[in-house]
């Protein structure tokens, strides 16, 4: 094993150890070195757009209820391009989105379980890596930032549910970020109790105003996603 390789084994291992990370991400091999598809999205402009927008109002999401949990694995090596994409471990959402989750949240809680953020927006530019780096047969996992993703206009969670006991996420019938057909949304396989689960947390959602992506049980749109421009801004610059 390389020093490379073992120094992020390690990293991974402890961010497991204390909590940091639930389980290990699926990996793909990147198509180009992530440090250059890194350089070269920074040089690059988000698609223009016409017509009028909301103005962009983030919220912080753990600053809405210190119960809801964070597992931003993009600032991490634990993703599924094995490298940090975040400089900030940080989710935030446009402010009714946000007000939306908190309310799917307070109910899930009433049965047990909380929300687990794995990401929220997301800028442009870490779209363009993703785009780049994702094999052509694994596409459909991640969004064309042609058109941008929902994740850039603040408007798109990913999230999963922990048990209010134990403080673990759950089992589903896939992991996080895992690119087969055990991620979609009706897939029939897994346990029964995982199917239940996946479902308690699409009604939760559903009931509030967001929509599950068929390929991901684990992404939800804000339904006015469309009202808001596409945004680049990175989590450090936000100003808050």
């Amino acid at each position: 094993m390389s020093r490379l390789r073992a120094a992020s084994f390690c990293c991974l291992f402890a961010l497991l150890q204390f909590g940091f990370a639930q389980e290990v991400s699926f990996r793909i091999q990147p198509l180009h070195p992530i440090d250059e598809l890194r350089a070269e999205a920074l040089k690059e402009q988000p698609p223009r757009e016409q017509g009028s927008f909301r103005k962009p109002d983030l919220v912080e999401l753990v600053k809405l209820d210190p119960t809801i949990k964070l597992d931003v694995r993009y600032a991490t090596t634990n993703n599924f391009l094995g490298t940090p994409l975040y400089t900030q471990a940080r989710a935030f959402l446009q402010r009714p989105a946000a007000e939306a989750l908190l309310r799917a949240h307070l109910e899930l809680k009433a049965q047990g379980y909380g929300l687990i953020i794995h990401d929220g927006y997301r800028p442009w530019y870490v779209t363009e890596i993703f785009w780049e780096a994702t094999p052509d047969d694994k596409k459909i996992f991640v969004a064309n930032p042609a058109s941008g993703s929902r994740h850039n206009r603040g408007c798109a969670v990913d999230l999963s549910l922990y048990d209010l006991q134990t403080g673990k996420e759950v089992k589903m019938p896939s992991g996080y970020d895992e690119m087969t057909e055990r991620a979609y949304a009706n897939y029939p396989g897994g346990t029964p109790d995982e199917r239940a689960r996946r479902a308690l947390l699409r009604q939760a959602m559903e009931k509030q105003g967001f929509a599950v992506n068929p390929d991901e049980w684990w992404h939800f749109d804000y339904k006015d996603w469309k009202q808001y421009p596409i945004q680049n801004v990175k989590f450090e610059d936000l100003g808050f």
